[in-house]
């Protein structure tokens, strides 16, 4: 039995999917129940509070651990002794490109710690650090649905963004095989801003405006649902990305035996979403 949490997440909702179509139990658990696929156990926890995991933990060989907002409230050792306690064998763990690409960053440094306890922990790890998600675009939706209008800085910066139903893939690889080690997940080729609004209006059948905004309005605008520290770390990356950060990593197609999607195919998928 395969345990995930943030299960209704971007991640966690095909990551799920995927493993309940294999025919792999699981269960899933995140803070309020969700549809989920029919077989699929649903425990209501948070790992702020490691002792309420033991009910979902119990049978299972292994764990995929995602640490939503700025992890606030967790501690890693004791999310990874519970999950030791309960008998689990492996842990997958979502981290962050900029673990490593910016290690001082205050904005990954609850990702980083994760990573250090479990690597402590004795326990089988793989560590998946992507990098920008294609649905950070539903963003945009309000704006696009009422005024066919995309408002974003750096429009012409580009970072390879990946589809999260890669990273669900990698993960499942990861939950059901033996893949130690970390691996970096990009999407196949830089795209910016402008060129995903591009792709969105191609997969609406529109051409949609483009506004660029300053770094303080896109802050402001970010500032409404993440934290501070948060807020700067993205406004870095997507300003001022380092040479790491705007290049592709072969990952994907190492875990997949495939590339990954392009953002195009996302938008495709999504399109839903924003009319």
């Amino acid at each position: 039995m395969i345990v995930v949490t943030g299960a209704t997440g971007n991640v966690g909702a095909p990551l799920v999917a995927q493993l309940a179509a294999a025919g792999v139990p699981v269960t899933a658990v995140s803070r309020r129940a969700a549809p989920l696929p029919a077989g699929v156990r649903h425990v209501p926890a948070d790992l702020t509070d490691a002792g309420g995991l033991r009910p979902a933990l119990a049978g299972a060989e292994a764990l995929f651990l995602l640490v939503a907002g700025d992890g606030a409230g967790i501690d890693p050792e004791a999310v990874l002794g519970a999950a030791k306690a309960a008998g689990v064998g492996r842990v997958v763990l979502l981290s962050s490109q900029g673990v490593r690409t910016r290690p001082g960053a205050a904005s990954h440094a609850h990702l980083g710690a994760f990573e250090q306890a479990l690597r402590h922990s004795g326990l089988a790890a793989t560590v998946l650090r992507p990098g920008g998600f294609a649905a950070n675009t539903y963003a945009w939706v309000p704006s696009i649905r009422e005024r066919r209008l995309v408002a974003a800085p750096f429009p012409d910066v580009a970072l390879p963004v990946i589809d999260p139903a890669d990273i669900a893939a990698c993960a499942a690889v990861a939950l059901r095989g033996h893949h130690p080690g970390v691996y970096e997940l990009t999407g196949p080729a830089p795209i910016s801003p402008r060129e995903q609004a591009a792709a969105l209006g191609a997969a609406l059948g529109e051409r949609l405006s483009f506004v660029e905004l300053t770094r303080a309005q896109a802050a402001a605008a970010m500032g409404a649902f993440m934290p501070p520290e948060v807020v700067t770390g993205t406004l870095d990356i997507l300003g001022t990305p380092t040479r790491d950060e705007q290049a592709v990593s072969g990952d994907v197609a190492r875990l997949l035996g495939r590339d990954p999607r392009p953002f195009a195919a996302w938008a495709a998928d999504h399109a839903a979403a924003f009319r």
